[in-house]
């Protein structure tokens, strides 16, 4: 077991107000965290089946401690899994259990299993409470706070959703000790992003904590974790819904969606990974248009870099990416505003910023040399 102290960060947002626990050993104290909210002795889970077979009897035995009946839906892994059919026969198969308004759900997985449980819970019989439980890096620290809940469309990534705020976010250390290396450097891209928006000093944290990071070490992991969700905590306090400061937490994402998306969500491409080629390509494009300066651009690369992704186009799995492809995809993605294109660009290490005029001609000439041979 990791031994690091616990921690604790909350989204102040008035009466919906909610922690995000942050220690080791927290699914085994589930039900005792769960239970002051709780109307019946049960709840929903909803997971995938490689969190099922790691963690799921560690959860249910921290919940029966509290005398606490759960029921399981175990739904395939993967990108794929946030559709309209999974969506679906989701709803469904908790509503068959008996599920309603006065019910929890546990949202037990990664980021796909926290978008889609949120956007059930926020759809089923109006709506249910629920409860984030994420078991890998990127989710403990991005998509398990804030509310943002979504699902894919042939369209393109996350575009039907809604906000919906969880009743509490436990974000148990010791289950980063069984991810993949892929899966934990997937992680780190959402964790040097908050360096690279607005925090230089744990940008430096990051460049000189990259080789414990990779590693996974407890106490630096753990540090990461709480810096990057008071980050995260304070920027959704400030802006819940998305119309100012918090589009900064897209850096690279408009690149990367468009990445995941001419990939067709597949597995050869983790978001974590087409974020991280993003944030990279972010920076050269700031550098481009003459906001950012090379030294800039080539310190974000190398630390990107240093976790452990890519950070040319040209090498990201799923490839070959096309330039105009590419673009049509951005020009989907859910910040374009009748027809404009916003991106969120750096001046500096933490110094980034949300323009909302992009030039689509300047945009394509840079995508083609990203993507030339």
């Amino acid at each position: 077991m990791v031994q690091n102290s616990a921690k604790q960060v909350t989204v102040a947002l008035g009466e919906r107000s909610y922690d995000i626990h942050i220690a080791a050993g927290l699914l085994s104290r589930a039900g005792e965290l769960i239970k002051p909210i709780l109307k019946q002795q049960r709840v929903f889970i909803v997971t995938d089946e490689n969190v099922a077979k790691t963690h799921l009897e560690t959860l249910q035995n921290g919940l029966v401690q509290e005398n606490i009946e759960s029921f399981v839906e175990i739904l395939p892994p993967g990108e794929a899994t946030k559709c309209y059919s999974i969506l679906e026969s989701t709803i469904d198969a908790l509503m068959a259990q008996g599920a309603d308004r006065n019910d929890v759900v546990l949202a037990f997985g990664g980021g796909v299993i926290g978008d889609l449980t949120g956007l059930v819970a926020g759809l089923l019989k109006r709506g249910m409470r629920f409860v984030q439980v994420p078991t890998t890096l990127l989710s403990q620290v991005d998509s398990s706070v804030g509310g943002k809940t979504a699902i894919n469309s042939k369209m393109g990534k996350n575009l039907i959703g809604l906000f919906n705020q969880p009743e509490m976010v436990i974000a148990d250390q010791d289950v980063l000790q069984t991810l993949p290396v892929r899966e934990l450097c997937a992680g780190l891209a959402e964790v040097i992003k908050y360096g690279l928006i607005d925090d230089p000093d744990f940008f430096e944290f990051i460049e000189q904590n990259a080789e414990k990071l990779n590693a996974a070490d407890p106490d630096t992991l753990a540090e990461a974790v709480r810096v990057s969700c008071e980050a995260k905590a304070r920027i959704v306090s400030e802006d819940e819904t998305e119309r100012g400061k918090r589009a900064l937490l897209n850096l690279g994402h408009t690149f990367a969606h468009a990445l995941e998306r001419a990939n067709g969500f597949g597995p050869a491409l983790l978001h974590g990974e087409a974020v991280g080629t993003g944030m990279a390509m972010a920076y050269r494009y700031s550098k481009a248009i003459d906001l950012c300066s090379g030294q800039d651009v080539t310190r974000a690369e190398k630390a990107i870099a240093a976790l452990g992704l890519e950070t040319d186009v040209r090498n990201l799995a799923g490839g070959p990416y096309e330039a105009n492809a590419l673009l049509e995809h951005m020009m989907h993605d859910k910040k374009t505003e009748q027809g404009r294109l916003t991106l969120i660009l750096a001046k500096g290490i933490g110094q980034s910023y949300i323009e909302k005029n992009v030039d689509a001609d300047n945009l394509l000439v840079f995508l083609n040399s990203e993507t030339a041979d």
